[in-house]
């Protein structure tokens, strides 16, 4: 993917986003300077390119139930583009994986799982991680406390 050229008007309304993504355009506009009709062409421009992919809501872990984050590294035994595709389908399905990311070096995959217990954990890795064939290794961590979580890009 090609990067998407900006300029200062078109980060001062990522900014303004990031910061509120439920503002209006009327807000939006008048935060970054531009009456509505450009800077609704502006967003329209940012949402068709791809550098914005969507809004959400950024709901508190702990407040949801979900106080145990844990990181786990899994190893296939095989390598192949057959093997990967397969488990990263079966890996999708589970709900407490909330980011999946294929990795180098020794470790193939490394997840990000969310529970609210560490009985929840393992029942996790016993009926649902572990029972997908082909994994050589898995190695769990677990997160104490994040100090940085960012939803912005450099």
């Amino acid at each position: 993917m090609a990067k998407i050229s900006t300029d200062e008007v078109d980060r001062e309304i990522l900014r303004a986003l990031r910061d509120d993504g439920r503002m209006s355009l009327v807000q939006l506009a008048a935060r970054v300077g531009l009456s509505q009709t450009p800077c609704k062409r502006r967003l329209q421009r940012l949402e068709e390119s791809g550098l914005i992919s969507g809004y959400m809501a950024r709901i508190d872990r702990k407040a949801a139930g979900f106080g145990i984050t844990a990181f786990v590294s899994v190893e296939l035994e095989r390598q192949d583009g057959d093997e990967i595709a397969e488990f990263q389908k079966k890996v999708s399905r589970f709900d407490e994986v909330i980011t999946g990311t294929l990795m180098t070096g020794a470790q193939d995959f490394l997840l990000e799982i969310v529970v609210g217990s560490l009985e929840e954990f393992e029942t996790f890795l016993q009926t649902k991680l572990l029972r997908i064939s082909g994994i050589r290794a898995v190695r769990s961590r677990f997160a104490l406390r994040k100090f940085i979580d960012r939803a912005r890009i450099p």
